[in-house]
């Protein structure tokens, strides 16, 4: 089967990803989704299937467009900082079929800094 768009190449790749990676409730899996405008990012328990924390960048009105690396880096600190409300300390990445490389490098460089571990 020929796959036509890029994003069925990504949701093909996400799949193969998530075969291995599993979130439980001592490390949950940080799922970070990326729009051509926005990013999401949020903290999921697998085993309950419940969301722990979220951010994303509509949280930033004040910037609209520019500098998305940037956005990119404060949603990843706000989402460490959720995070540590709720005692979550250490996280598994699921990059979500995107290329480590850009939005989703800065938002994860932004989690780390924030004080997620993974």
């Amino acid at each position: 089967m020929k796959l036509s768009t890029r994003n069925e190449k990504r949701i093909s790749k996400h799949a193969r990803v998530r075969k291995k990676i599993k979130g439980s409730p001592d490390r949950p899996r940080l799922s970070v989704y990326r729009s051509l405008k926005y990013i999401y990012a949020q903290i999921i328990d697998d085993s309950t299937g419940k969301t722990l924390a979220s951010a994303s960048s509509l949280t930033f009105p004040d910037i609209k467009s520019g500098d998305t690396i940037a956005v990119a880096k404060q949603v990843g600190q706000v989402l460490a900082t959720e995070a540590q409300k709720k005692n979550i300390s250490s996280v598994v990445f699921d990059r979500g079929g995107y290329l480590y490389h850009g939005r989703i490098k800065a938002l994860a460089e932004g989690a780390r800094e924030g004080g997620l571990l993974f």
